[in-house]
């Protein structure tokens, strides 16, 4: 990262202490997948600083097992990984849990960042971002999910929206296409539920990132147009010429009725 993490005084786990860690409340719980030893311990004990509660790992192989077999507010993981790619680490953590993931990588090409969030990431970040940037990050995704699993997390009370063949389910969280379930991660279907309940209105990526995120947008994140470009693909949307969500130059997007033209 950019900014050298302030370390916090607190004192990090030893052997001693570790077992403590299962009175830890999960909802402050961090897990660092990430083989950069200084790194991660300076992130680890900047988070400290902040409230959480940081652990980390330093391979896929032992990163994934932490990550399926203990309760975790929300997972940092790298890309680049020794013994498990951070890829096969996200594909085993999507398989058995919902927690949030935010990924960090050192190579900026946009294939890996969409690999990433088609398959289950939440949110990607670069490791040139500062640490208050990954804060920041941390913390709205903390927030999202918190309101999800309160059911607070929508400004509409409408439970069931129906837009040409998809139906999407706010309370169960389920979405379907012409008959067919939609297998979608919690970002996609939070975006999906957000145009939907805007049917008709062009949404700016401004808005569709405070509703994801609660947090301030910087203009230049590009992590919404690659999260619509996921939600064309398992909608089976040209982009050329897409039948449910378009694009608005200068705004941002609209989800549409195809038949309703």
């Amino acid at each position: 990262m950019t900014e050298t993490p302030t370390p916090s005084a607190k004192v990090a786990p030893t052997r001693e202490t570790e077992g403590a860690l299962s009175t830890v409340q999960p909802a402050t719980r961090v897990l660092l997948i990430e083989d950069d030893r200084k790194l991660s311990r300076l992130l680890a004990e900047y988070l400290r600083s902040q409230g959480l509660t940081a652990e980390a790992v330093h391979d896929g192989l032992d990163g994934a097992a932490r990550a399926t077999a203990e309760p975790w507010a929300l997972i940092v993981l790298d890309v680049m990984l020794p013994r498990l790619d951070g890829f096969e680490v996200l594909r085993r953590i999507r398989a058995v849990s919902d927690v949030p993931v935010l990924m960090l990588t050192a190579r900026g090409g946009e294939d890996d960042r969409v690999f990433g969030l088609e398959h289950g990431a939440d949110d990607y970040l670069p490791k040139t971002a500062s640490s208050r940037e990954l804060l920041a990050r941390i913390r709205a995704l903390l927030r999202r999910a918190a309101l999800v699993a309160t059911g607070a997390g929508s400004a509409s009370d409408e439970r069931e929206i129906r837009v040409g063949g998809l139906r999407m389910d706010a309370a169960a969280r389920a979405a379907q296409l012409d008959g067919r379930a939609l297998e979608l991660t919690p970002v996609e279907f939070d975006l999906l539920l957000a145009l939907a309940r805007s049917r008709g209105r062009a949404c700016s990526r401004d808005t569709l990132l405070d509703r994801l995120r609660d947090r301030e947008f910087d203009g230049l994140d590009r992590s919404i147009d690659m999260h619509v470009a996921a939600l064309r693909r398992k909608l089976g949307d040209d982009p050329k010429q897409p039948r449910y969500i378009r694009t608005v130059r200068t705004v941002g997007y609209l989800l549409v009725d195809p038949a309703g033209e």
